[in-house]
């Protein structure tokens, strides 16, 4: 396992026979911590509302709160689902709510924007989060219009990745064939049923540790459902694929 900030390389294969991107003709991207920096303070203000979503639901202190949405998150995958079964919220108010956020802090990417429009086939976002949040953000980093679809958690019938329903869904939802697909993800977990369905794998991870995510969510694991680690989305895709893909 890596540290943040600490890969040797911006191709760092993780599996001697790692899949490369030869016969890739689609492209998906998870939104949250991966297609943008951990300082476009995005996921930060989402976990904020979370907590103050809890607190106002049971009537907690901040504390009290938090603890309690970490507890959701860890047995349940999602705090989302965890409030869907345990007190029947409706997940619309809730995604609502929860992706309430100032969205000046994400500064275009024009690097990133210009390596995935030159990626050759399909692209696709795949989020936990709510399609509304999603086009918001790639908006404001400058890459929506490079997208064909962003398939969300409604479309994913509020069933959260990584369970495997919700990748089986979104391939049949869009005819991909998974041994033709790459998924670029920020959650080495995330990551296991895609590599099992075939496709191949890219875990995006933080240049620096970020203070406002746990460690098993941001380590660069050296797993054999991981086929590629980069701390550099944009660099990764300009130096490790495009010439690969280059005629």
């Amino acid at each position: 396992m890596y540290l943040p900030g600490t890969l040797p390389d911006a191709c760092r294969l993780t599996t001697p026979d790692a899949r490369g991107f030869d016969r890739v003709d689609t492209w998906v991207f998870d939104l949250d911590n991966t297609l943008y920096p951990s300082d476009a303070m995005v996921w930060p203000q989402v976990d904020e509302r979370i907590t103050l979503y809890v607190m106002r639901l049971y009537g907690l202190d901040g504390i009290s709160a938090r603890a309690l949405q970490k507890h959701f998150y860890h047995r349940y995958g999602t705090t989302l689902k965890a409030l869907m079964i345990e007190e029947g919220v409706d997940p619309h108010d809730f995604l609502d709510f929860a992706h309430d956020i100032d969205h000046s802090t994400i500064k275009l990417d024009a690097a990133l924007g210009d390596a995935i429009e030159r990626l050759p086939g399909r692209k696709l976002i795949l989020t936990n989060g709510s399609r509304r949040h999603a086009e918001r953000v790639a908006e404001k980093l400058g890459i929506l219009d490079h997208f064909e679809d962003v398939f969300d958690i409604a479309a994913a019938d509020f069933v959260p990745k990584p369970e495997r329903s919700t990748y089986e869904r979104f391939l049949d939802r869009h005819d991909i064939d998974p041994t033709r697909a790459a998924l670029f993800e920020d959650i080495a977990r995330n990551l296991v049923v895609p590599h099992d369905l075939g496709m191949a794998t890219v875990l995006v991870v933080p240049k620096i540790a970020d203070p406002y995510r746990e460690a098993f969510e941001q380590a660069a694991v050296q797993e054999p459902h991981i086929d590629h680690i980069t701390d550099d989305l944009a660099g990764f895709l300009e130096t490790c694929v495009l010439p690969v893909k280059a005629p």
